[in-house]
């Protein structure tokens, strides 16, 4: 894949005999935000931890910006800003405060970087109000500021909607698409909130259990879902069974009541009568669409997530 700010080949962590993250080939293109999607403890913490340099692969490696990330770090990760896990801010200074002591840290001799950074994730520059006293809305925005203060190219973000409220979500998702498609950065975001990303990603990648299942762009996701038919008859395999033989149509029978049908060739009303006929007994009959929920339950074979 072309034109890759973030590009991983084999990328493994063991932790003894345990495989946090396996084989991962990870590819996050210019420009565009990329969704890791995957349950609580799927990997997606540990992988953007490797992508920063904070852990160690057992094995694989890193590219960033085209460059490997080993032997490099003090070129490339500069270029980055991350919110992996919450930063130490200190609880009895204000936000501004706060951040005039990273920026002190990190060397950054713009005066205006630190008011601009708390305009971008509409927090007052001149607020009194002490850390201790904030919202956790207004914490995880803190945060963001400080990842971007130093106007990076790449950002990195672990679950930054994770615990927020319905307006500080939807807050937060305007702030990161504002971030994409205004400011030109590249953002590489996990989550295990499918509906949110759903909203938010051009790209898609689905981790589980450390191991990438999918990687693609979320319209060719959505061409994937497509529609399908349901039934709910009183004996799923034989009502499969009924179809495959007679109608040449296949069908996934589960919970003994329910029965999915994707190919949409099938005349409904003649299945409906077929049923009926065999002595069952239909009590729904109708046409739905895939969400990026039931997909992912599909390619994972086992629940959902939020």
């Amino acid at each position: 894949m072309s034109d890759c700010i973030i590009e991983t080949k084999g990328l493994t962590k063991r932790y003894g005999e345990q495989v946090s993250v396996s084989s991962l080939h990870l590819h996050v293109q210019k420009g565009r935000i990329y969704g890791l999607l995957g349950r609580n403890g799927a990997g997606k913490t540990t992988t953007m931890r490797m992508l920063l340099g904070l852990t160690a692969p057992t094995s694989g490696t890193v590219c960033l910006f085209g460059r490997p990330l080993k032997g490099n770090e003090k070129r490339l990760l500069p270029r980055i800003g991350s919110l992996i896990e919450s930063p130490g801010f200190y609880p009895n200074l204000t936000g501004t405060e706060n951040l005039r002591i990273f920026a002190r840290l990190r060397g950054l001799r713009n005066p205006g970087c630190i008011k601009g950074a708390l305009e971008l994730v509409n927090l007052p520059y001149r607020d009194k109000k002490l850390y201790s006293q904030y919202s956790l809305g207004m914490k995880q925005r803190l945060a963001i500021a400080l990842a971007v203060m130093h106007d990076p190219e790449l950002l990195i973000l672990d679950e930054p909607i994770n615990g927020l409220d319905p307006i500080g979500i939807a807050e937060m998702r305007d702030f990161i698409r504002a971030l994409c498609e205004e400011r030109g950065k590249t953002i590489l975001i996990s989550s295990h909130i499918l509906s949110e990303i759903a909203l938010l990603a051009h790209d898609i990648g689905i981790i589980d259990h450390g191991v990438l299942l999918e990687e693609e762009s979320l319209k060719e996701l959505e061409q994937k879902n497509g529609r399908y038919l349901r039934f709910s008859v009183s004996d799923a395999q034989t009502a499969a069974r009924l179809l495959r033989q007679e109608m040449g149509i296949q069908a996934a029978a589960e919970n003994g009541r329910e029965l999915t049908v994707r190919d949409l060739r099938l005349d409904t009303g003649a299945a409906v009568r077929r049923f009926v006929e065999a002595g069952l007994t239909v009590f729904d009959a109708h046409l739905y669409e895939d969400t990026l929920e039931d997909y992912f339950k599909r390619i994972t074979g086992g629940e959902g997530i939020a």
